[in-house]
């Protein structure tokens, strides 16, 4: 995170965890990551919370782990996702080393943004998609390629084998024999496929200029008929969304330009347009979490979905009137900031320590470099109320091979429970595969190794606070 804590505020909260153990070990346990919020940097399309495995089958891993190789069994198959909007969909994961936390937020976004950034075979992974359970069903799966004696789990399990391949260089084996077949079709069969484009997006995100100018244009891009355009409430009177000829327009298709238009006289300030269309999410679209660092997972299956899109627009009379875009860049590893100014003045930020200004009429791109895995959340300011807030996890690399899961200190399922979740205790670090616990389809594909360290920082703390007590009232008792 962007941010800096004092020093003072920091003695204040360990001098708390020293004189109570018991309470400090529990704030521990609950204690998780804000709600990340959807930014106007943000490209649009689905937001989701990920679910458990649902439907999944025995897969056999081949690991060379420190110069010896390692042989184990996961679980692979489909994960379910709600999106927030309404709709559901079914995804597999791209990182197989990485713990998948159940109740995160995911959000969709392209391949640039995701590890699949420098991956050559994402092409081949999307052709899997097209070409397997669960966009073929099984019936039409054993027609195709005169593999019997399928079920929806072997064809989930033999379908990720196959993508954990690609996306990981795993050596992946469905255990079912006939799942064995199927993935070895696909393998043999794959070609590269071009990306799919996105459900819904508006681009440029942020536009700027003068009142009286028709603020843009903005680009409305969709794999849906139409989008319904509109403005959020709690914009000055008079603001609206128009064609290049100034009509009013509430419905646009992909590739339509559109405008804010802002009357002569109205007072400076902001505007937000929304994006809203029904469809179902392209396959192959990659998810990211937005709340920490979880499995990357990419798109195998979507009902009809409710996807949206936002963008801003500032306008002043005069004086600097800024407009912002964020983009995480995988290939340069941190975020692309484009900053312009429409005014005829400077203005000036600071972003992570450092001033920047932006002359009247002028556009700078500001790369910000991030580690792996890092969370980010910052305000960027100016003039007129001009305020906006980007929060993200920069997620482009799939995990490094690491110790098989019996040799880590946890057997926590892979899909871990987020802090969110009823009934849940803790808000651990996803990292190598592990066993699954409770039962039922819950992934095996990743899990966290940092649940004892928390319940040994936890134990430590209510010894620390239990011989606090007693020292106190051996004191007191002295005293006496």
């Amino acid at each position: 995170m962007f941010s800096v804590r004092g020093r003072g505020t920091s003695r204040r909260l360990a001098a708390a965890a020293l004189v109570s153990g018991l309470v400090a070990a529990g704030a521990i346990g609950i204690a998780g990551p804000a709600a990340a919020e959807e930014s106007p940097g943000d490209n649009g399309g689905a937001t989701a919370t990920l679910g458990q495995l649902k439907i999944s089958d025995k897969v056999k891993i081949t690991e060379k782990i420190n110069d010896k190789v390692e042989v184990w069994e996961e679980r692979g198959g489909l994960f379910e996702m709600k999106v927030e909007n309404g709709g559901s969909l079914q995804t597999y994961c791209i990182d197989f080393r990485t713990g998948a936390r159940e109740g995160k937020k995911y959000k969709e976004v392209g391949w640039d943004q995701s590890s699949l950034h420098n991956n050559a075979d994402a092409g081949k992974i999307l052709w899997i998609l097209e070409n397997s359970y669960p966009n073929v069903s099984v019936d039409a799966l054993e027609a195709k390629t005169h593999v019997e004696g399928l079920t929806e789990k072997t064809a989930a399990a033999a379908t990720q084998a196959a993508i954990w391949r690609y996306s990981d260089k795993v050596d992946a084996t469905p255990v079912d024999p006939q799942g064995q077949k199927l993935t070895s079709y696909l393998l043999e069969n794959a070609k590269t496929v071009e990306e799919p484009k996105a459900s819904l997006s508006l681009s440029p995100s942020s536009v700027a200029g003068k009142s009286g100018e028709r603020l843009g244009p903005i680009k409305v891009g969709t794999n849906a008929a139409e989008a319904t355009l509109s403005i959020v409430p709690g914009a000055p009177a008079g603001v609206g969304v128009v064609d290049k000829d100034g009509k009013a327009v509430t419905k646009a298709k992909d590739g339509d330009e559109v405008f804010v238009d802002v009357p002569k006289g109205t007072a400076d300030g902001t505007a937000e347009v929304k994006a809203e269309a029904a469809t179902k999410v392209p396959l192959g679209r990659a998810f990211v979490s937005v709340q920490g660092k979880s499995q990357t997972m990419i798109l195998a299956g979507s009902s009809d979905s409710t996807v949206t899109a936002k963008a801003t627009a500032a306008w002043a009379k005069k004086g600097a009137v800024p407009a912002v875009t964020v983009a995480k860049d995988c290939a340069k590893g941190g975020l692309e900031i484009v900053a312009s100014n429409a005014g005829d003045e400077d203005w000036t930020f600071d972003l992570k320590g450092t001033s920047y200004t932006i002359a009247g009429g002028e556009t700078k791109t500001i790369t910000v470099p991030l580690a792996e895995d890092e969370a980010y959340k910052f305000t960027i300011t100016g003039p007129n109320g001009f305020e906006e807030t980007f929060e993200g996890v920069l997620d482009c690399k799939t995990a490094p091979p690491g110790p098989k899961p019996s040799e880590t200190p946890s057997t926590s399922p892979s899909v871990e429970p987020s802090p969110t979740t009823p009934g849940t205790t803790g808000d651990t670090t996803a990292g190598t595969t592990g066993s699954t616990t409770g039962g039922g389809d819950l992934a095996e594909t990743g899990s966290s190794n940092a649940t004892p360290m928390i319940a040994g920082i936890a134990a430590a703390l209510v010894v620390v606070g239990g011989g606090a007590v007693f020292f106190l009232r051996k004191k007191k008792a002295a005293g006496q």
